[in-house]
This record gives structure tokens, C-alpha cells and sequence, in this order.
């Protein structure tokens, strides 16, 4: 499957989402093998508007200096209260055209007060970091989000939702979704209440290491689909991290409906949904082991493949 959206969560550097779905995804583009990586959700450190930042891109550089002899780019771009036009002008080129773009951890808030000032200030359009990454996603670039990214990328902040009934929606890459992140199954309840205030919304509980890659689009009978792959990594084996990394102690990614029906699913499930442009029609299914079974009963169906499902809707 070749996502547009990669929510995920993780304590280091993971192979398979690292490796197999970022840095070789950024070597696959045509255009450029370029990645840009946004840490503007990482507050100051020490009354440094940039140390955090830094700090936060430094986690991530030492991985991709790998792949710079096979052409991978990738650079940085810093928040700062004394950006110019010039400067975001160049931001703004970069995310539209970058292979990958990955928007970093920190404070979910933070980072999308930041990305959405930035329109405001300079251009007279608050949204404009948004509707860029939709366009990426229209064009089938990937946006990846990582922790706070990953909440960002969801139609909802999850944690804001928790904490603050306000201002909460994100920029919606991954349609009708809310996740928590280094989840633990001892926090279910918490997305059994998401799901209840968001009944038409899917949530799910993201465990280090793992995540899930996204895309959706619009079917030519009108209808809505939306594909979720379930990605589970077990290949970080530091010793050190053993405790952080719940996916090498078996954890699962967790889902709850609004009815407060549980599901666990293993790396390599798919979740499909289908719903008509007004909601009225609202469909989904599971493919696991093999089957694709219904969403609701949990029974087999007929269809062969996803690409069936797809073409039957």
C-alpha cells in the first residue's frame, strides 16, 4: 500500500517504519529523494527558541546519513519569532515539493499554533500549511507524523480532545481519525471515550513501535474510501530501550468503537471504510489473516481482495 499519511509512534529509530516506509519511500520520488523534517513542536529549552528543535532533528539525522550515499536529502526548518518572508517562502516550496515530509514530536499544540501562525503572518492564510499538505496528499506524497505530528495529522488532537474540550481539530491527513500515542493497553478507557464523543470517528491505541499508514480519496460512484494498513515494528533491540519498546513485548495496536467493542490488531492488517459524501451510507471491513471479514458482525464476505471491496463501492 502506498500511504499519503504515516501516523506512528516510537521510541528510536525502527527499521521498518524508519527504513521501509520513510527513507526508502523519499528514495522511490521522482522529482526528488528529498525529506523534510519539521520540528516546530518541540518548545524551547533553556529560553532557546531552537535548542529543543535541534535536539529534535539531531534524533533523526544520524539515521538518514545512512542513505545520503544512494541520494537521500534531507534537511530542517526551524520556528523562530524572527522568521521573514524569504524564509518562509522557502518553507513553503519545500513542503509542497518534498518527496517526505515529517512533522516532529513535542506539544501538539505548539506545533500547530506554529504551522498555522505562519500562514497568518505572512500570507493572510491561516490554513495554508494545511491545505498545502492536503495537496501533497492529492498528488500521492507522503506527509509523515511522528508523536505530536501524528496527533496533528488526525482529524482531531487527541490529547487536546482529553484535556480541553476547545479548539481541537487537526489537519485531518488521516480522515476521521484520532490516535493516542505511546499507548499502553492500561489507557483503553481513555479511547473507549474518544470514541464515544467521536462516534464517527476511528481511534486507536499506537504502542512503541508501531503505526498506521493511511490514504483516502473519493470513488467514481461519489462514495468516500479510506484504507488504514496496520504497521507493527519489532526490529529496535537495544537493550537499554527494551522497557520503552512495547512492540517486542507483544502489544498490538488497539482499537475501540463507540460501542465499546475491542479489537488488537497485528502488523500487516487492513481496515477499509467506506461512507457516502452525506453519511448516511457507512461501511467498513477488516481484512486479517487472510479474510476480509465485515466490520459490525465480524463475518467473512465475498470479496477476493481490497481492490474488490473498492471497485464494488
Amino acid at each position: 500500500m502506498r500511504g499519503t499519511a504515516l501516523i506512528y509512534s516510537s521510541h528510536s529509530r525502527c527499521n521498518v517504519l524508519h527504513n521501509d516506509h520513510i527513507a526508502q519511500r523519499a528514495l522511490q520520488g521522482q522529482d526528488n529523494k528529498r525529506i523534510l523534517f519539521l520540528p516546530m513542536s518541540s518548545p524551547p529549552r533553556g529560553g532557546d527558541e531552537l535548542e529543543g528543535q535541534r535536539l529534535a532533528y539531531e534524533d533523526f539525522r544520524w539515521f538518514f546519513q545512512h542513505y545520503e550515499r544512494f541520494g537521500l536529502e534531507h534537511l530542517p526548518f526551524y520556528w523562530t519569532s524572527g522568521l521573514r518572508k524569504q524564509d518562509v517562502d522557502v518553507l513553503w516550496h519545500h513542503l509542497w515539493s518534498s518527496e517526505v515530509v515529517i512533522l516532529g514530536g513535542g506539544y501538539s499544540t505548539t506545533g500547530l499554533w506554529r504551522y498555522k501562525e505562519l500562514g497568518a503572518r505572512f500570507d493572510g492564510e491561516p490554513g495554508k500549511f494545511g491545505r498545502i499538505l492536503h495537496e501533497r496528499r492529492r498528488r500521492g506524497l507522503l506527509t509523515v507524523g511522528f508523536s505530536a505530528g501524528a496527533d496533528q495529522l488526525c482529524q482531531f488532537l487527541f490529547r487536546h480532545v482529553r484535556d480541553n474540550p476547545g479548539d481541537n481539530e487537526g489537519f485531518g491527513l488521516a480522515r476521521n481519525t484520532l490516535v493516542t500515542l505511546h499507548h499502553e493497553a492500561s489507557r483503553n478507557e481513555e479511547l473507549w471515550n474518544a470514541a464515544r464523543r467521536f462516534p464517527h470517528c476511528f481511534v486507536f491505541g499506537l504502542p512503541n513501535d508501531s503505526g498506521l499508514n493511511v490514504d483516502w480519496g473519493v470513488l467514481p460512484s461519489g462514495n468516500l474510501w479510506q484504507v488504514y494498513e496496520v504497521v507493527i515494528d519489532r526490529t529496535w533491540d537495544a537493550p537499554f530501550d527494551a522497557l520503552h519498546i512495547k512492540t517486542r513485548q507483544g502489544a498490538l495496536v488497539d482499537h475501540i468503537d463507540h460501542t465499546g467493542r475491542h479489537w488488537a490488531f497485528q502488523g500487516g492488517d487492513h481496515l477499509v471504510r467506506i461512507t457516502s459524501q452525506d453519511s448516511r451510507y457507512d461501511r467498513a471491513w477488516m481484512a486479517v489473516g487472510g479474510r476480509i471479514l465485515d466490520y459490525w458482525t465480524r463475518e467473512p464476505t465475498g470479496y477476493g481482495s481490497l481492490g474488490d471491496l473498492l471497485a464494488g463501492h
